[in-house]
């Protein structure tokens, strides 16, 4: 009787150490993939920048690891977060505006399944052109490029999103230029060689795309456009997410005055089935370790976590409430999802 209790419990005791071992095993797997954008931008960067940090706190005791994977920007990492190929992603807040209220292109499908991590830095408009078609140095010297090629941005990125929401509203027909779609860095290539005559690359300055151009081509050859009150009026009739933005002379090589263009925030979302756990942690370790992703990018500088709520477009992810609420921030109703 003894006999069969003892190897009775003998099995059990195996299975139950073959059921931690599984369960171990399923821990160690909890891998997670952040969308961002093409290289020559700032969602790249600060995306491999936060799956790295995250990745080095997390890995050894929670068992959690991150990366990040470039794409087509907004408009891709949206459809990705969808079809639940990756948990975390970079938007624009137009973008993530859109997809959350159903307007635009997701008219009538509205993207509940999303959730705000909080808000990074803001994406700063940069139309950049030959200067011989600047006339003024206005955003409307757009309109100087009717029949030119431009770079808009990938198909489905944010940037071309935003540049013809932007152009739309200032009766800036882009349909009247020779469109190409391209990324970053092919747009910044392109500019040097000659074979566009204009690229917008929203992102946080410097812009590496912008860089490289204004290095290559000369700061007399090209010219960055600036929008005064009577342009971001118009622009935020219609969304209203831009602010004034000033970059700085010197920002870029040879840049000798300052750019007065706009900005909209940009922010890190993640599907609302994503453990709430997870986000927590991810969101303590990013702001725990700012000065860390201050290395990875100029951009991230204007990170905070007073501003980590600012201007969110949909609700934040428990993970994510529960820290800031640890951190004492004041989380409006808005925002707490149900």
């Amino acid at each position: 009787m003894k006999l069969n209790l003892l190897k009775k419990l003998a099995v059990t005791s195996v299975i139950a150490a073959s059921l931690l071992t599984v369960a171990n095993a399923k821990k160690a797997e909890q891998k997670y993939v952040i969308a961002t954008a093409s290289t020559g931008g700032t969602y790249y960067p600060v995306g491999v920048g936060i799956a790295t940090i995250a990745s080095l706190k997390l890995a050894k005791k929670e068992k959690l690891t991150f990366s990040a994977i470039t794409s087509a920007g907004s408009g891709e990492n949206v459809d990705m977060l969808e079809k639940g190929e990756v948990n975390f992603a970079i938007l624009q807040g137009l973008f993530g505006s859109m997809a959350w209220q159903g307007k635009a292109k997701y008219e009538g499908q509205p993207k509940k399944n999303l959730r705000s991590v909080s808000m990074l830095w803001q994406n700063v408009e940069q139309f950049t052109i030959k200067s011989k078609y600047a006339k003024t140095g206005n955003i409307m010297d757009l309109k100087n490029l009717y029949g030119e090629r431009f770079s808009i941005g990938g198909r489905s990125s944010g940037s071309r999103v935003s540049a013809e929401t932007i152009m739309g509203s200032l009766g800036v027909d882009f349909n009247k230029m020779n469109v190409q779609y391209l990324g970053y860095t092919p747009s910044s290539t392109a500019l040097q060689d000659g074979k566009v005559q204009g690229m917008n690359t929203p992102s946080g300055p410097p812009t590496s795309a912008v860089t490289n151009a204004f290095a290559s081509i000369g700061n007399d050859k090209i010219k960055v456009l600036d929008f005064d009150a009577k342009n971001l009026k118009a622009i935020n009739d219609n969304y209203p997410v831009w602010t004034p933005f000033n970059i700085k002379a010197g920002t870029y090589p040879g840049q000798t005055k300052d750019i007065n263009t706009i900005a909209q925030p940009n922010l890190l979302v993640v599907t609302k089935d994503t453990p709430e756990q997870t986000v927590y942690l991810l969101t303590k370790t990013i702001y725990e370790n700012l000065p860390f992703l201050n290395t990875v990018h100029k951009a991230t500088k204007a990170m905070a976590l007073e501003k980590a709520i600012a201007g969110l477009p949909m609700p934040l992810h428990p993970g994510a409430a529960k820290f800031y609420k640890e951190k004492g921030i004041n989380i409006p109703a808005s925002l707490m999802a149900k």
